[in-house]
Parts: C-alpha cells; sequence; structure tokens
C-alpha cells in the first residue's frame, strides 16, 4: 500500500514455495522410486538444456540450509511438495511403503516447526510414481489412479498429523493439458506424432482432469473422516490462472471471450469443487469429450475446500476466435496476447515466454474468484518472476535481482489493496521460488528464486536482494494486534 497502513490480520502468513522435483535431487536415496519425470527427462529433447532434476538444489541433503535460508529472509511459513515415489518407491496401495522416505519429511516438518516456520504441504506436484503411469496410465484410469492416491494420503496424514495445512494437487491443469494435451510436459502424451507415439490431446487431458477432481475428493474425505478432528488441520487444492483483459473491451465478444478464458483454466477444476459441475462454456465446447460426473462423483467433490489455493503469475489480453474451435482447443477458442487492440503492453519481458508482470490483474483476478467463489479463504500458494537474461549475468548482477524485488512490492500491493478496498479474503502468500530451481522443461535456464543456487560450485546458496525484501513489504502490511 502506498502509505503502508497494516491492512491484513495479525494472523497472515507469508514465506515461499518449492517441489520435490524441482528441488531435492537425491533420485534413488533411501529406496525411492522413479517418477514419470525422471522417466521423461532421460528422453532426448524433452528438456530444453538437456538436464534433469537428478540434482538440482540437491535439497534432500540439505534440509538444514534451506531452513536455515527461511531463517534468513524472516518466512513464517514454507510450502514443499512430497515425492510420492519417496513414500511409496512403486505408488500402489499393495505397495510396500518405504518408511526411509516418510521418516525425511517427518523430521523435516518437525525441524520446520522447531524455527517456528508453518509447513504447507502438497502432496503431488507433477512427479507421479512412474510404475503407476506404466500399470496403468496412472490419471487415465480414474478408479486405479483415486484409490492409489486416497492409500497415499491416508499414509501421510496418518504419519505427519503435525501438518495442519494440506494441499491435495499443485496445478491439475497443467499435469492434465501439459502432460497429455501440449506433451510438454511428463508423461509427454500428445496427438503430435513427432513429439510422441502415444497420446489423443482431444480426449485425455479432460479424462485426467476429471481424475484429478476425483483423487483430491477422495483424500479430503479421507482427511475430514479420519483425521481432520483430531489433527485440528485444513486441506484444499491449488489451482493456478492468469489474469485476462478483453484485447478490446469494446466488443462483448472479446469480453465474453476473456470469462471464457478463466472457466476453460480455472473453472474446470473450481467450479466441480464450489458448485459440483463444470461450466457451461465447457460443457458447450467439449461436449461428450468432456467427462460427466455421476451423482456420487459430484458428492464427492462439492464442497471439498477448506480453502482456495492460488498460484499466479501473469495476464493475457483476450481476443476472441470466429472460427469453429479445434478438436485438440484447451483455451475456450481463443487467442492470449501480451498487446492489445490499442497497443497497450501488458507488462515488461522476463525470461518466461509466458510470463509478464501485470500487479492490476492479480487483484482482478483475486475480485473474480471471491465474487465467483462466495468468498472463499485464499491462500496464495505461489507467486513470482523470472529475470529476462539473469542466466547470463555475473553473480554480483544476479544478487541485485531489483526486477524482482519490484515484482513482489507491485503484487503486494495488489494483493494489500484486494484485501482493504475490496473485501477480499487472503490469508497467505508464499513466494515462488525459496531458491533458484529445475524449471521442469525449461531445465537451468531459467531461476525464479529470492536465492541464487550455483549449480556448478556444488550447489552453493547466494540469498539475492529479493531474499530479504518480502519481509518488510508484509511487515508494513501486518497487523500487530
Amino acid at each position: 500500500m502506498a502509505d503502508t497502513t497494516p491492512v491484513l490480520p495479525k494472523d497472515f502468513l507469508w514465506g515461499f514455495a518449492t517441489a520435490s522435483y524441482q528441488i531435492e535431487g537425491a533420485p534413488t536415496a533411501d529406496g525411492r522410486g522413479p517418477s514419470i519425470w525422471d522417466t521423461f527427462c532421460a528422453r532426448p529433447g524433452k528438456i530444453a538444456d538437456g538436464s534433469s532434476g537428478a540434482v538440482a538444489c540437491d535439497s534432500y541433503n540439505r534440509t538444514s540450509e534451506d531452513i536455515a535460508l527461511l531463517k534468513l529472509t524472516g518466512a513464517k511459513a514454507y510450502r514443499f511438495s512430497i515425492s510420492w515415489s519417496r513414500i511409496i518407491p512403486l505408488g500402489g496401495r499393495n505397495d510396500p511403503i518405504n518408511p526411509a522416505g516418510i521418516a525425511f519429511y517427518k523430521k523435516f516438518v518437525d525441524d520446520l516447526l522447531a524455527e517456528g516456520i508453518i509447513p504447507f504441504v502438497t502432496l503431488f506436484h507433477w512427479d507421479l510414481p512412474d510404475e503407476l503411469d506404466k500399470r496403468y496410465g496412472g490419471p487415465l484410469n480414474k478408479e486405479e489412479f483415486c484409490a492409489d492416491f486416497g492409500h497415499y494420503a491416508r499414509t501421510l496424514f496418518e504419519a505427519i498429523p503435525k501438518v495442519k495445512h494440506w494441499i491435495t494437487f499443485n496445478e491439475p491443469w497443467c499435469s492434465a493439458i501439459l502432460g497429455y494435451n501440449t506433451g510438454l510436459f511428463a508423461p509427454g502424451h500428445t496427438s503430435d506424432r513427432s513429439k510422441s507415439e502415444v497420446g489423443d490431446s482431444s480426449t485425455e487431458c479432460w479424462i485426467v482432469g476429471h481424475s484429478l477432481l476425483l483423487a483430491h475428493g477422495t483424500a479430503v474425505k479421507i482427511y475430514r473422516e479420519e483425521f481432520k478432528e483430531k489433527a485440528g488441520g485444513e486441506i484444499g487444492i491449488t489451482l493456478n490462472g492468469d489474469a485476462v483483459y478483453p484485447w478490446d473491451p469494446e466488443d462483448p465478444l472479446d469480453v465474453e471471450a476473456a470469462e471464457r478464458k478463466l472457466e476453460f483454466s480455472i473453472s474446470w477444476f473450481a467450479d466441480p469443487v464450489y458448485f459440483g459441475h463444470y461450466p457451461e462454456s465447457m460443457v458447450k465446447q467439449l461436449g461428450a469429450r468432456l467427462p460427466t460426473f455421476t451423482p456420487e462423483e459430484a458428492a464427492l467433490v462439492k464442497g471439498s475446500n477448506d480453502f482456495y489455493g492460488m498460484n499466479h503469475y501473469t495476464a493475457n489480453y483476450i481476443k476472441h476466435k470466429t472460427t469453429t474451435p479445434d478438436p485438440f482447443d484447451f483455451l475456450g477458442n481463443l487467442e492470449t496476447l501480451f498487446i492489445s487492440k490499442s497497443g497497450a503492453c501488458i507488462g515488461p519481458e522476463t525470461q518466461s515466454f509466458w510470463l509478464r508482470p501485470n500487479p492490476q490483474g492479480f487483484r482482478d483476478l483475486l475480485n473474480w474468484l471471491s465474487k465467483r467463489y462466495n468468498h472463499p479463504k485464499i491462500y496464495c500458494t505461489e507467486n513470482g518472476t523470472s529475470l529476462k537474461g539473469e542466466n547470463d549475468l555475473p553473480l554480483e548482477k544476479i544478487l541485485e535481482d531489483d526486477f524482482r524485488v519490484e515484482y513482489f512490492r507491485g503484487y503486494i500491493d495488489a494483493l494489500g489493496k484486494a484485501v482493504a478496498e475490496d473485501g477480499v479474503n487472503v490469508r497467505a502468500y508464499l513466494a515462488w521460488s525459496l531458491m533458484d530451481n529445475f524449471e521442469w522443461a525449461e531445465g537451468y535456464e531459467t531461476r525464479f528464486g529470492v536465492t541464487f543456487v550455483d549449480y556448478e560450485g556444488g550447489q552453493k546458496r547466494f540469498p539475492k536482494k529479493s531474499a530479504k525484501s518480502v519481509g518488510p513489504m508484509f511487515e508494513a502490511l501486518i497487523k500487530k494486534e
């Protein structure tokens, strides 16, 4: 806020986020089995720099360093994900559980709590045990997948009751679309036979999305019925979504397309969770390709969120199309652009082709979510930016990441205004990311961390200016009493 009047509740939590495959390394340590990302990275041409998460930030062996970093920033909370194949190396409900994997995460949670840092734990951040993909196609088989995911979730709820904030799935849109439509992410299914021998982009992504929703509902039911009362925790799902502006605000078709873009990305998952059905715009375009909920499935999924987990980075101008929708289309028959009809640019370039800062879009989207879903408690579980050319700069320049500092300033200011002036109920903010890490298909070329990781120099960590900037921004906004 311009005058930095405290506007956030005194129990507001802020901190940083990471994901298991992006930081842990140690792919075979202590009995971990392979995930679909280990397999995907081994396929030539799938990762920009030919790398993998085999070492990454070596966080599996450096948990004390990671906690020291969090302490340095002043973080109140830390969101991390658990590697399913560390817990159940083969993944299935009848497969052996790995005690060493459970012991690792249990100790990590204890160590975080000992330092006053609250863990937010994600059960699934894209790294499906490879065996389940081979065995029955993972989420392409909803019955098997839901049963196995439910067993995995129960195993962790039982083993780590000190965790009070559980997230079932991170960005199911990415798992479904990038994994089973474009083929950009593991397991790489796509109709484009130059990229994959398997996949049907017109159907598989919608089947996978449905399975992920049902698996989410299954885990939430287990937690609520068997653990919630005693543990006193909460559980939800994290969805990604970009902000939208009509390319031509005077054109009703562009206005309508902007709304449809939000429905195809966010409401695909949020509408079933809050209303028990898919958005009408998706039903209309996809027809029989979009699975339907049985009454039992709808009841399982509806109401299965104790909070709304929101991952958000960027915005687009949205332009409608007049052509018949392509069977492989997943956006809602529209174009996403960075320049509007009037020539306005959405924001400056970054290292990520898809990301341009636009803080007003964050505020707008917070309001849209709040209105559509009846003012849920919102946790912003990821928000951050890469910098164009950061990886090519000398270390001293990398550590002076003023662009990232200003990104956080703009977005945190927008969050404060959404709470103070618009009445949106945001209760936590977890910046992406605590440190530079394996950026999926982009490999190590793209850095998102508030901490520089020297991959060539033994994974040493060097905090950037942004590492110490987020805390003071929040301290100015959080009420003291």
